[in-house]
This record gives C-alpha cells, structure tokens and sequence, in this order.
C-alpha cells in the first residue's frame, strides 16, 4: 500500500472513533502489550472508565479497513502503518490515547516510543497478562460465543504460536495479571499519566 493510502485510511478510521476527549497539552499514550486472551481490552476498558482516552484497539481498526481479514503480513504491516498515522494526528492535537494490541516484538515497540517522544507525549507501557490456564479458559469462552464484543479471532492455538515471539519491553512499564484485582494497577497507570 502507497503512503496516500495509509493517510486515507487513517483519516476514515478517525471518522469512526466518535467523539473525542477534550485536547490537552501533554496527552497521554498509553501502549497496552500481551498476548490473546490475557485481558488487554478489559484493562483498555477500565481504563478509559475512570480518564477520558480513546482506545485504538487494533483488532477493530483491522475488521474497519479489512471487513475479511487474511492476518497476512501486508495487510499487518498496512494496518499499523495506518495506526501509526492515526496515533500521531490525534496525538499532535492533544487527544489522550490508549494502543490497545499485542505489541510483542520491542521492534515493533520502538516506532512507538518514537511517535512518543518526538511529539512529547505521556507514554505509559503495561505489559498484561494471565496465567496460561486462564487465558485458555478464555480463549474457549470467546470461541463458543460467535457474537461476543470482542473483535480478535485469536484462539489458544494462535496464542501458542505467539508466546515464543514475546519480547522483553525495555522501558520502564508496568505489569498486571488480569487473573488478579487490575484495581492498584489502574491506580498507578492514571497516577503516571496524570503526572
């Protein structure tokens, strides 16, 4: 895909988000990493139940751009290109974000510090995850209600195959297990982005 393309598709996506948070002048980015079934879009959710943030999830960006999507690696890479254009419009207009994906290779991580601090935004990293045994549990629910909320058709054969891909975050981040109470680790993520 052209880099017109991305920046059309990044614009059709913003039309969707509704209506935004009020702008401010450091906003925060919140990166959100783990894998399928730890519970990223739950933690999401609480999150911007208790500070006004826009969640880019990105399984729901991908079913937005492709309506039958194939997981190929031009259509990945596609869509976090798009995504990327996406995080820093909003951002350079003050908006407080959370990424909502796996973002398991620190590769991958890196554009996104760099989209941070070039536009000196308030990054707050949070590694989530769950015991492999809950996360099945999970994974098996989801399977079973085919018109569930959620937009990730990851199952707990895609999250055997991605385990082994998870890399180290290298920055300063914070960690919860979902299997757990999320409430001290929303406390400190606000805390952090309120800062």
């Amino acid at each position: 895909m052209t880099q017109p393309q991305v920046v059309s598709d990044a614009q059709r996506l913003a039309e969707k988000l509704g209506p935004l948070p009020d702008p401010v002048v450091k906003p925060a980015f919140i990166v959100v990493s783990g894998l399928p079934g730890t519970g990223k879009s739950h933690f999401c959710s609480q999150l911007a139940e208790r500070m006004p943030f826009v969640i880019l999830e990105s399984d729901a960006l991908r079913k937005a751009l492709f309506p039958r999507p194939t997981y190929s690696l031009p259509e990945s890479s596609h869509l976090f290109q798009t995504i990327h254009h996406l995080i820093e419009g909003l951002l350079k207009k003050g908006i407080p974000l959370i990424l909502d994906a796996t973002n398991l290779s620190e590769r991958y991580r890196e554009r996104l510090y760099y989209i941070a601090d070039r536009l000196s935004a308030r990054l707050v990293l949070v590694r989530v995850e769950a015991p492999p045994e809950v996360v099945q549990q999970r994974l098996h629910a989801r399977a079973k209600k085919a018109n569930s909320a959620g937009h990730s058709e990851a199952d707990w054969d895609v999250f055997q195959k991605m385990k082994p891909t998870v890399q180290p975050i290298r920055r300063n981040h914070f960690a919860v297990d979902t299997s757990r109470d999320i409430t001290p680790v929303l406390d400190k993520v606000i805390r952090e982005a309120n800062r």
